[in-house]
């Protein structure tokens, strides 16, 4: 749950609950005074009592409310999440039998939906878990694990970047159960949630129309869930109608990922790099996706020298997709000549996999995982969580100013040994 700051709101309270009829409010108070609570905080009144009661005041650490004599429970628990401070627990009770009803708001927030007339046994449970979670450690993802930002640009159209996008996200958010979020910036044409056989909805559009409303509640609403650790924020914006934005909304959804999940993958069209430099700042890795052509090489070098100037503290990793052994333009020794680096991983094109994922509506490194194309996918998923982790061991203070911490080039080969085998030991 997320508030608006409210001005001379006090301490939380642990425990306060909000009922429509007498029996429940003595059922509640009984099952409070148990659990070491005031009953005094049991209050008569039912959502709506709650919402403007919570609108001055901070909310408690868990909430009981009862929808009774709500005409619309979600509208309802969207106004209640509205006033609520975030890490509130809520429970909620009624007298409607509905399964869909009771998946709907979960899904929304509340942690549990009891049916009236209330039962002891099953109130006592349900606040007993509530003060569980409310009990529970809380780790500082900050102090476990740093977010790691992805930029996935095309260097030219067609290489298949979106495409690579989806899959690198789905195998972070899947394989290595990482919370992910993915950022279709293709506002008319993106394939995100195409790909992932998912409707858009209308997130993006509304993030850009009202940057203000950009917050933690906002990116749990707005996002569509494509698995347990996967959501995506995309768009169809109609043909017609031009995007006239400053980029202020993005670099918001940014700051938004940072704190919501640990690895954020930015599909990011790469005439955005001229339109909207800043939204580079903060990326961890660009993986820069090319074809063995003259083209991409060329296109690949302007990439990389604008890298150099504009996002130095990101790692590049470069994937060539869509190889076809003994049908490359340029071979892989030229091409990396060309670009003075090596191309870190080689994607072999594979038209059957294709098209069953397409059919499947699942990303391709899904599809592929018992191939060589799910093998260099593998690779490319380990790679680029290599360079984040390296990255973040960089940013790191050297602490008291040793040589050793001003030789920087140094000091990110050191980790570099004990991160690969951290990540082959996952593997296994």
């Amino acid at each position: 749950m997320n508030a608006i700051w409210k001005p001379g709101a006090g301490p939380r309270d642990m425990f306060q609950a909000y009922v429509c009829d007498e029996a429940s409010i003595s059922i509640i108070r009984s099952v409070a005074i148990e659990m070491g609570w005031e009953p005094e905080r049991v209050c008569k009144g039912g959502l709506r009592n709650a919402v403007q009661s919570l609108s001055i005041t901070a909310s408690p650490h868990v909430l009981f409310v009862d929808m009774s004599e709500s005409s619309d429970p979600l509208g309802d628990i969207n106004g209640l999440a509205e006033v609520c401070e975030p890490g509130t627990i809520v429970i909620a009770c009624g007298q409607v039998n509905d399964v869909r009803l009771y998946r709907d708001l979960v899904a929304s927030g509340i942690q549990d939906y009891l049916l009236k007339p209330l039962n002891s046994d099953h109130l006592r449970e349900s606040l007993g878990n509530a003060h569980a979670a409310f009990m529970a450690p809380r780790l500082d993802a900050a102090a476990t694990r740093q977010h790691v930002a992805i930029a996935v640009i095309g260097a030219r159209g067609g290489v298949g970047a979106s495409g690579v996008a989806s899959s690198l996200a789905w195998m972070l958010s899947e394989t290595n159960k990482r919370p992910t979020a993915l950022l279709d910036l293709d506002l008319h044409f993106g394939t995100a949630a195409l790909t992932l056989d998912l409707e858009p909805g209308r997130g993006l559009m509304d993030a850009i129309d009202n940057p203000s409303r950009i917050d933690g509640l906002f990116i749990e609403r707005a996002m569509v869930r494509a698995n347990d650790n996967l959501s995506i924020l995309s768009a169809e914006a109609p043909i017609h109608q031009p995007m006239l934005t400053d980029g202020g909304a993005f670099y918001q959804l940014q700051e938004e990922f940072r704190n919501a999940f640990e690895c954020s993958v930015i599909d990011l069209p790469r005439h955005m790099l001229i339109a909207h430099p800043q939204l580079m700042s903060e990326i961890t890795v660009t993986t820069i996706v090319t074809e063995m052509t003259l083209a991409a090489a060329r296109d690949t070098i302007r990439l990389l020298s604008w890298m150099k100037t504009h996002a130095p503290q990101s790692k590049v990793v470069i994937l060539a997709n869509k190889v076809q052994a003994g049908a490359l333009e340029i071979s892989r020794k030229d091409f990396e000549q060309s670009i003075e680096r090596p191309v870190d991983v080689m994607l072999p094109f594979d038209a059957r996999l294709a098209a069953q994922a397409a059919k499947l509506g699942k990303p391709l490194s899904d599809v592929s995982k018992s191939s060589k194309l799910g093998a260099a996918y593998a690779d490319a998923g380990r790679r680029i969580l290599a360079a984040g982790d390296e990255t973040e061991t960089a940013e790191k203070p050297a602490g008291g100013g040793s040589l050793l911490g001003k030789l920087g080039d140094f000091k990110s080969l050191l980790p570099k040994r004990k991160g690969s085998e951290k990540l082959a030991e996952t593997k296994n």
